[in-house]
């Protein structure tokens, strides 16, 4: 590669993220969404042909590799077959990921018509006891008789992908959660509303923690029946995209809190936070909260080396942290927290997405 592993986005990029336009509204019917997740497999199928393949021909294993890693990086991933997190889905074929240089010697060795013999030792199990997922739920209690009821909450998720001890995803983001809630301890501030952060399981399977909480707590977002609590939550504010600092916010397509958020980021120009953009981001939590119109977000983050490096590879360890950056991460999440809960009315929200 010709380009650094490890970056910061440009002016000309958070420029660019600024001036966007509202994005166009997901499509809320299921039956199109059920189409969206059919083609989504289909564009999956020649992987699981291989495996099919490799399985009628009686292989014992696969070996995968990734050409995005490159000098020892690898790129895992989970199975391929389709509800492979049910517990009564079959045993998917064993899939070995090694380094890409180490699989085209294999390749080169092949062509040359050189046997290959490799020794493998796999042990492996599968957890079917307890299938349910386990979210930590703290709060601070708000002080208002009028607003004590209503809630702020923040969160990141615990799981993490297998490949080494993710840091960047997303230990980060619940550490600088953490850190945000005992910041607002350790100052004896007295929210309005009710502070709750929530650490969610089963992220990286589809968001289960977060969208069982929100369906428990708030609403179904597939029939769009609502909880009472609908009405008391204000915000949820989400970290999830690694060790880099805080750069702006994504409003997910709510022009209304856009002039709020502006303001609440001028005290942290001098840290690099200004950008607020109109564009949606995805694939994690916030994503629960917003599918039942609930005010979400996750703030807009310097990508470091998050897509490169770490993001579901053997290097998401706690060596490729930024400690400067998660403290200014922790500050800022801290003072968005706090503003939302002492504000005298709930964020504005988006019109309640429509069921067809």
């Amino acid at each position: 590669s010709f380009k650094p592993d490890a970056k910061r986005f440009s002016d000309e990029e958070l420029k660019k993220m600024e001036d966007a336009k509202a994005p166009v509204a997901r499509p809320t019917d299921t039956a199109q969404l059920r189409r969206m997740r059919e083609n989504f497999m289909r564009n999956q199928g020649p992987a699981t042909l291989i495996r099919e393949m490799a399985e009628k021909e009686g292989a014992v294993a696969l070996l995968s590799a990734n050409p995005r890693g490159h000098d020892g990086t690898l790129f895992v991933q989970g199975p391929s077959v389709r509800n492979a997190y049910d517990p009564k889905s079959p045993e998917s074929i064993t899939d070995i990921v090694i380094t890409y240089e180490d699989y085209l010697s294999l390749c080169r060795l092949a062509k040359a018509g050189i046997p290959v013999k490799l020794d493998v030792d796999v042990q492996t199990a599968f957890y079917n006891s307890d299938t349910k997922g386990y979210n930590v739920v703290a709060e601070i209690k708000g002080s208002d008789p009028k607003l004590k009821d209503e809630v702020v909450m923040l969160g990141g998720h615990l799981d993490s992908w297998q490949g080494s001890t993710g840091a960047t995803d997303n230990a980060a983001g619940c550490a600088v959660m953490m850190e945000a809630v005992r910041i607002l301890k350790t100052l004896g501030v007295k929210p309005r509303r009710t502070i709750r952060i929530a650490l969610w399981s089963g992220e990286e399977q589809g968001l289960h923690g977060s969208r069982g909480y929100v369906k428990n707590h708030f609403g179904d977002q597939n029939t769009m029946v609502l909880k009472p609590d609908h009405a008391k939550f204000s915000a949820y504010y989400n970290i999830d995209n690694g060790t880099g600092k805080v750069r702006g916010i994504y409003l997910q397509g709510n022009e209304k809190v856009k002039d709020i958020f502006s303001e609440w980021l001028k005290p942290f120009h001098d840290l690099g936070a200004k950008t607020v953009t109109l564009s949606n981001t995805g694939g994690t939590d916030h994503q629960a909260f917003d599918a039942v119109g609930l005010p979400g977000f996750q703030f807009i983050q310097d990508p470091i080396e998050y897509d490169t490096r770490t993001h579901h590879t053997n290097m998401d360890s706690y060596d490729h942290l930024i400690s400067d950056d998660l403290k200014q991460i922790a500050t800022i999440v801290a003072s968005f927290v706090y503003n939302t809960a002492m504000r005298d009315e709930k964020l504005p929200r988006k019109d309640l997405p429509k069921v067809k």
